[in-house]
This record gives C-alpha cells, structure tokens and sequence, in this order.
C-alpha cells in the first residue's frame, strides 16, 4: 500500500507539474528611437534553446513553457542585441524589446555583413545586406551605381543615368533582381539597357554572390540582388520627408517626396521622385571612335541628357499573423545616346547637339516600366505562407535619325526599335519548422512573357516564353553553431519566336540569278528546355570566427537574342548573330567564406570556384555585313575562380578604417576564342576607406566624414578586339549631417564629391570605355532631405 501511494503520488507531481508547463511569453520588437516595428528580428531563449522570428507586425510568442527564469536574447542584423531575463509564473507573459541601432557596426561593418549572424546563417553563400540609410549615405547617379560600394559588385555604365550591376564578372541575365518577390523583368539582354528601378523607393536590399538557382530559378548564375519592402508604419501614424538634390556634373535638378501613415491595420505608403539633368562632362576635349576625332563642347558629352518621372506607392492590410500588400510602380525615362557613337549618323546631320546641354535630341530612347504586386503572408507557429503575384510591362522606345543603311532605304520615322514586353509571375512559398531542427522550404516559381516588336530597325523577334520550377530546401540546425542548407529544384521553360520579315527588298542571288525579296530575318520556332539545380552549403559559427561552404550547380535558359538575334545594333556599330542550337547553360561552383570578428575589427575572405560546360557568349567573328563586323553567340567551356576580401578597423571611437578588394580569374578553354578570358571581366581593384565621426554638437548629430580611394589595376586579360583598359586611382569624399531643433530632426543633409581629383579615366566594364569614352569628371552633389 506505501508503494501504491509512493507510486501514486509521483504520478500525480508529474502530470501537475505537465499542466503547468503551458505558459505562454510573447512580445513585440520595435525600433527605440521611433518605436517602428523591427522585421526579421530573432528572440532566443537559451535554457530551452529555441529561436523564434518575428511576424510582419514585429510580434513573436513561445508557447509550453514551463514556470521558471529564463534568459531571452534578442537580435537584429541593425541594432545592438539585448539580454534581459524573465520569470514565468502562473500566468502569460507580454514583453515589448526596443532596441538600439548599432551606429558604429551598421556603417563600418554592415558593407561586408559580418557580424548579422543571425541573417547570415540564413544562407551559405556570400551575403551583404544594405539598408536605406547605407544606401542613402552612398548614393549614386542610378541604384545599380549605389552598389558598387559592395566588394564583387560592379557595373556596365550607360551614361550619367542608367546602369546595370554585375556580381563577380557576371551581368545581364546572369543576375537576377527581385523585387518584392518578383523577378524585375525588362530588356536586360542589351548592353545599353539599364535598371529601371526608383532607388529613393528602396528600404532594403540583400546582395547573394554566387548562385541562387535553387530558390530563384534560371538566369541567377552569378548572384541575386533581392530588393525589399520591409518596415510597416507604426498605429495611428502619417509622415514622411522631401529630399532635393543637385549635381554639378550634369546639371542635375531633382525632387523626391515620401509619405506613409497607418490607422489601426491599414497603412500606406508613396513615393514620387523628378529629376532633370543635362550632358555629363568628361575629364577630356576629344574622342577618338573608330577612326574618328570629336571634339566636345565644353567637355560635355553631347546628347547625354534625360529626365525621370518615377511614382511608386503601397497600400496593406496587416494584422496578428496576416500581412497583405499591393506595391504599384511606374518608371518613365527619355534619355539621349552620346550621338557620336550611334553608327556615326552625326557626321551628316542637321541637328545642332551644342544648341544646349538639356535638349534630349536624337538619337534617344523612351521608356515606361509599369509593375504592380501583391504579397500575402501568413504566420503560424509551425509554417509561413508566402504568395506573390505580379504584372509587368515593359515598354521601350528607341528612336534614331532616318538614315539609309545597306539595301535599307531612309526610313519615314524615327522610330527605329520598340519593344513592349508583358510579364505574368505567380510565386507560392511556404515555410515549414518542424520539432526536429528542421526548417524546410517549399516553393513555385512561374513565368509567362510576351513580347512584342516594332520600328523600322530589327534585331530579335517578338516571342513568348513560359517558365516554371519547383524545388524543396531544408536548412538543418546540427547545433546551435552548425546550419547545413541542402535543397533541389526542377526548372521547365519554353521559347516561342514569331517570324519577321524585312519591310524593304534586298537582292538575292541564286544561281547566277538576282532576285528582289522580302528577306526572312527570323523564323517561327519553339524552344524547349528543362534541368536541374542542386545545393548543398553550410554555416559554421565559433562565436569570433563564422565558416561558410557551398556546391551548388545551377543552369539558364537562353535569351531570344541569343538564339534569334539577326540585326545591327548601332550603339556597339556591329551586326549581331544569334545561335539556335545553344543548349541551357550549365554552371557548378564552389563557395566558401571564412569571417573572424572582434568588436574593433573584422575580415572576410570570401573565395569561388566557376566551371561552365557552355558558357554563351557573343563572339566577333572575321566576317562582315554592310561594312559591319558580324559577332556571332557561340558555346564555350569556362573556368572561374576569385573572389574578396573585406575588412573593418575601429582605430578609436571616432575613426574606423576599411579594406577591401576583389579578384577575379577566367579561362575560355574550348572555342575561338580558347585561351583568352571572358568579356567584360573587371580587373584587380581594391578600396581604402575611413570614416571619422564627430561628437554632437548644439543642432549637429550623427555628423561623419568619408573618405574612400579605389585603386584598379591594370586589364590585359581581354578577348579580342576588346583592348586593354589602364589602371586608375580615384577619390570620393562624403559629408553627412542631421540638424536638430528642440531634440527634433528637420534636416539631413548629404555632400559627396565624386572623382575628387577629375581623373581621367576607363572603366573597364563600362559600356560606353568600348567607344573611348573615359568615365564623368568631377562632380559635387547635394542632396537636403527634410522630415515630417
């Protein structure tokens, strides 16, 4: 009987204390200086071990907890973690975390994203992660140059407007962007065809090297630049500022406006940006392109010009686990092509280019990119569901003085090239945590593009082309240190060209017999293509020291231009050839990363290994067409390797220092061009940086000076007929400053100057260094952003 009730009694304390174990801790993270809603943030408690992230209202709970103390630890990849201790007793417990932006690590450190480990551990690869006010404080002529900051990030520049950002080497369609979790989709297969992306309506931006076609899907051989929309505005809040901007260099006269507000669930957001801006001046008086000198007026390269009207907005619904948000954008450009270069029409025409800097003469082009997306996430306990749904419309104006060429008769239009391109996307994700330390992600990606042609100029078909890919990823926690990320995907797609036919009569010889005809520049085919990618990575974490690996082997479907190009493209003054028989490209690449951090110092050494079986890429032959030289796309094997190398000093609590530098090495070793490296590769280059902060002073805070240089070596490494580029060092300087009234900001302002000492110099992966053109001279900016 004793041991019956001994028994008896034990089971009882048991199941007692079972029931008690049912206590719940929730709580919210906001941001200390404005009480915005943190996303992204990571709640650990470490007695039982468990890491919870926030959902879009900043809001996270652990649920079957037992009575006891614990110690909570909360993180975010821009502010100072926060340790607090709770006690758990008979009842739930609700904590707000405010947390505290790190000054001093946010912007010496977070270039290189060293110490976000809880978002590093998020994936395998190389990761930078900038947010709105890094950006704001490197702020360039286009986003695609505001990221050049980056170390591996580089780009092709069309001008003082538009440029298109490469990843180690890679760009075009080997780079994906994301936006709101729609890939940007425009004319990106052309050299001179930039980002149509309002750069004042970006939050936050996460930079992947390496490949991601195992989440993204084809075309992110080189990398990812994932865009976001992340903050949601506080309850029963309206604000916003206006920034105005002026840029010596060209003339730049610019008005950007933000406002955002919330009620109890509904909130939105709007931004309006306007700039106008003349020819850019150049550190040089003479051109010297294909055998000709120009002479430019007052250094200015003429018909240079543009404006920009962009208008972005969002309207959402959030409450508890639920968020909902439509984001609706419209980019409209007019911008002019250096008129000395567009197939050397200038030489016979009748337009007076230094008339004025600020007319938009011919040659020009006119662009709208229309998007709109809606995003849907719900939050569980066990799994996140993410749907995002969008539409795109792309449509493009290139117009050129009527001009004869070959068996073409002059035109009766300016209109020389338009392409109006639809895109459809529907992407489903889900996330599901199991109790086993498993996090797997489930994902569909679709794709419909239709794309429509005119003008009298051709270069690619209309077309269609449909894309869709499943895959399944899981990221294991073997321990609170070690993550292994393994995954697989499955991409299909297909490519439907339309027929094209020459709109005047060229003659033909057949057997000794010349005929005239309509001659059949492209006909209808379909493509079909389908592969697999595959990854498997890991994150090591030793506290000071943070080890990264990753195989993945990912592939791209080629472009219509790459299969059906059959035109001159004036702004290279060559005629392009496309290859139907190009198989998808392949590519397997190694990645590692090795990260050692201390509060006064950090280095990153990020290494890669590239092998292509067939790379596509556009080969200049020895045959011409009408005086043109004829470049044909061809497959070759491709070997890589580089990488970068980072590193952040803080000498004394008002100066920091940092280093950076990148590499990159590439053999073609099978066809014509066997032996010699890839185009456009960007040579050896390194940047020195500090950056001094003063203390506050009466209505001055967060006062700084930058000052980086970038030395870039030499590059001989070309494929024929590139030639190389010289060497170069050039300065940057930049004054930041916010001025306080009564402890309220009302001003910031932002002073930079670009090419300090007007270098003259050549960007080797500009597009326009192909035509000798050095890069813009000096240049002062000013930009005076004002809260409400």
């Amino acid at each position: 009987m004793r041991t019956y009730l001994f028994v008896l009694l034990c089971l009882s304390n048991i199941l007692s204390f079972s029931q008690n174990c049912h206590q719940t801790f929730s709580g919210k993270v906001i941001n200390a200086e404005d009480s915005s809603i943190l996303l992204e943030a990571s709640v650990y408690i470490k007695e039982i071990n468990k890491t919870v992230s926030t959902n879009p209202q900043g809001e996270f709970i652990f649920k079957n907890l037992c009575p006891g103390t614990y110690t909570v630890t909360v993180f975010h990849f821009e502010c100072k973690p926060l340790t607090n201790e709770i006690t758990i007793n008979q009842q739930n417990i609700q904590k707000v975390f405010e947390l505290e932006h790190s000054i001093e690590e946010l912007e010496k450190v977070e270039i290189t994203g060293n110490k976000r480990k809880a978002f590093q551990k998020k994936s395998a690869l190389s990761t930078t992660v900038i947010n709105q006010d890094v950006l704001q404080q490197h702020k360039e002529t286009s986003l695609a140059k505001s990221l050049e900051h980056v170390a591996g990030v580089s780009t092709i520049s069309i001008g003082s407007g538009q440029a298109k950002p490469t990843i180690r080497g890679f760009g075009f369609n080997r780079v994906v962007v994301v936006q709101n979790g729609i890939k940007h989709e425009a004319q990106q297969w052309g050299a001179d065809h930039g980002l149509e992306i309002d750069q004042n309506a970006v939050e936050h931006i996460e930079v992947y090297k390496g490949p991601l076609s195992l989440l993204v899907g084809s075309d992110a051989i080189g990398g990812v630049i994932n865009i976001k929309e992340v903050s949601i505005p506080k309850k029963n809040s309206f604000g916003g500022n206006v920034s105005l901007l002026g840029r010596t260099n060209n003339d730049l006269l610019g008005v950007s406006t933000f406002l955002n507000g919330r009620k109890e669930n509904w909130f939105f957001k709007n931004t309006i940006t306007a700039s106008s801006y003349g020819d850019y001046k150049v550190p040089t008086d003479k051109i010297l392109y294909n055998g000709y000198v120009f002479d430019l007026h007052n250094n200015q390269l003429r018909n240079t010009a543009g404006r920009v009207l962009n208008i972005s907005g969002t309207i959402g619904y959030t409450k508890e686990d639920f968020l909902n948000r439509t984001i609706i954008s419209n980019v409209n450009e007019e911008n002019g092509f250096f008129a000395n270069a567009h197939g050397l029409e200038i030489r016979v025409s009748q337009i007076d280019y230094d008339k004025s800097s600020r007319d938009i003469d011919l040659p020009k082009h006119k662009l709208n990119h229309f998007k709109i997306t809606n995003e849907t996430e719900i939050h569980k306990e066990n799994f996140t569901l993410r749907i995002n749904a969008g539409f795109q419309n792309n449509a493009r104006q290139e117009l050129s003085e009527p001009s004869e060429h070959g068996y073409m008769p002059k035109p009766t239009s300016s209109l020389e090239r338009e392409f109006n391109k639809n895109t459809y996307s529907l992407n489903v994700f889900i996330d599901l945590y199991t109790k086993n330390k498993h996090t797997f992600k489930f994902g569909v990606k679709s794709e419909f593009q239709d794309n429509s042609i005119g003008g009298w100029g051709y270069i690619i078909p209309a077309y269609h082309r449909f894309s869709v890919g499943a895959f399944v990823y899981d990221k294991i926690e073997i321990s609170p240190k070690l993550y292994l990320h393994t995954g697989l995907r499955y991409d299909y797609g297909t490519l439907k060209t339309e027929q094209y036919q020459d709109w005047f009569l060229s003659p033909v010889n057949e057997n000794g017999i010349i005929t005239e005809e309509y001659l059949i520049r492209a006909t209808a085919k379909d493509f079909e293509f389908g592969d697999f990618s595959a990854s498997f990575g890991g994150v090591y974490d030793l506290d000071t020291h943070m080890f990264k690996f990753n195989l993945g082997k990912s592939f791209r479907m080629p472009l219509a231009n790459e299969l059906t190009s059959d035109g001159v493209n004036y702004h290279m003054y060559r005629y392009e050839l496309g290859n139907a028989n190009l198989k998808a490209e392949e590519s397997y690449q190694i990645d590692l990363e090795y990260s050692y951090f201390k509060p006064k110092f950090n280095v990153s050494v990020s290494p890669f290994v590239n092998y292509f079986p067939n790379y596509i890429y556009l080969n200049p032959t020895s045959d011409y067409y009408e005086a043109l030289q004829i470049y044909k796309f061809q497959e070759a094997e491709v070997f890589r390797f580089g990488g970068e190398i980072t590193s952040s000093f803080l000498l004394s609590e008002k100066l920091s220092l940092n280093l950076s530098g990148e590499y990159i090495y590439g053999r073609q070793l099978s066809g014509d061009k066997k032996g010699f490296t890839l185009p456009f590769s960007p040579p050896l280059s390194g940047t020195i940086g500090a950056t001094y902060s003063l203390k506050n002073y009466k209505s001055f805070k967060n006062t700084k000076f930058e000052l980086d240089w970038r030395f870039t070596n030499k590059q001989n490494e070309i494929v024929p007929p590139e030639s190389p580029t010289d060497g170069y060092t050039v300065g940057n300087f930049t004054f930041s400053t916010s001025l306080f009234r009564n402890d309220k900001r009302f001003a910031d302002l932002y002073f930079r100057v670009n090419n300090i000492l007007d270098t003259k110099y050549f960007n080797h992966t500009s597009f326009y260094r192909i035509i000798e053109v050095p890069e813009p001279g000096r240049n002062f900016s000013l930009e005076i952003r004002i809260p409400f």
